[in-house]
């Protein structure tokens, strides 16, 4: 009798450990893949995560989430998208530059992107309004912003003649966007220098040249690597004493003049409501692609300041923020 007492016993108090483990099995699963560190994504994820509490979602009690880091290494960016899909998660949400891993990867797993200047331009969704396949998200618009980059740049600094665009030429969409931004410069009746920097050790020769070139302004246009080394080159457009435009606030936050973009936090808690509905049997092709519809503009004072730029009182009066 003392036996089968213990085995009862036992069998109680395994039961509940159990039935947790089974419910934990149970929860869906979402792949996060991202270009950066756990450290330079920390926003991003908070994002994600506040747009799925706003879901209803618990992480690690009613949802549970994978992370994968490239560390900024894009050759890491398949492997990691192999491990997510290895683990059959539900929903894999890559944004920015882990998206083209994520797509190559699989085309079962249903993906939901943010961070994604021109998704139809980029051959991600064939239109916005029913994507189709298995990819949807929310677009950035970093593509059609780029002449009002241009615009609020020459209204800071209303003798600027000449203007160099800092570009990674291995960017999926780098033809279009040189283009818009000539023509964009060309009605300002700016002198456009296009200045290509593929690898983060060519970013101070870059900078080097602009300064040779006497630009006398320089607008980033967004690239991964870009914003993964975004400290590093908001310091040095301040040494080289050059007025820069960004894509993002970090670059402003980091020391850099100007920026212009869509609410980036914004986008992401947007796109969680994506994963909701796939996770509660909607199909990815069935659901538009989002538009951003916040957009903000950044500028820091005391980096105007250091250039010995006084920023018109009409540029102060349109920013969202500045940081004096």
């Amino acid at each position: 009798m003392r036996v089968i007492g213990l085995i009862l016993a036992l069998s109680l108090t395994l039961a509940p450990l159990a039935a947790s483990a089974q419910q934990l099995a149970r929860l869906p699963r979402v792949g996060y893949l991202t270009f950066g560190t756990q450290a330079s994504t920390q926003e991003d994820v908070e994002a994600l995560r506040q747009g799925l509490r706003e879901q209803g979602y618990i992480e690690g009690k009613t949802i549970a989430i994978e992370y994968r880091f490239a560390d900024g290494r894009e050759e890491r960016l398949p492997v990691l998208a192999a491990e997510l899909v290895g683990l059959k998660v539900d929903v894999i949400f890559a944004p920015g530059p882990a998206l083209p891993a994520a797509m190559n990867t699989t085309k079962t797993i249903p993906i939901v992107f943010a961070a994604i200047a021109d998704p139809v331009g980029y051959g991600v969704v064939p239109n916005l309004a029913r994507p189709g396949g298995h990819i949807t998200g929310v677009s950035y618009m970093g593509v059609e912003l780029n002449p009002k980059r241009l615009e609020l740049l020459k209204a800071a600094i209303p003798r600027l003649k000449r203007v160099a665009a800092l570009a990674n030429p291995t960017h999926v969409a780098y033809q279009r966007l040189v283009k818009e931004l000539a023509d964009a410069a060309k009605r300002l009746g700016l002198e456009l220098q296009v200045v290509d920097v593929r690898e983060p050790e060519a970013l101070e020769g870059a900078f080097s040249a602009m300064t040779k070139e006497h630009v006398g302004a320089a607008i980033v246009i967004q690239h991964g690597m870009f914003l993964f080394h975004q400290t590093r080159i908001a310091e040095l457009a301040l040494k080289s004493r050059l007025p820069t435009m960004y894509e993002t606030r970090q670059f402003v936050q980091a020391g850099g003049l100007m920026s212009y973009a869509a609410n980036r936090a914004d986008t992401f808690r947007r796109a969680a409501v994506h994963v909701d509905k796939i996770l509660k049997g909607a199909k990815p092709g069935d659901l538009p692609v989002e538009q951003p519809i916040k957009f903000e503009l950044f500028i820091n004072l005391k980096t105007g300041k250091a250039l010995g730029l006084p920023i018109p009182q009409s540029v102060l009066l349109r920013a969202d923020q500045v940081i004096e």
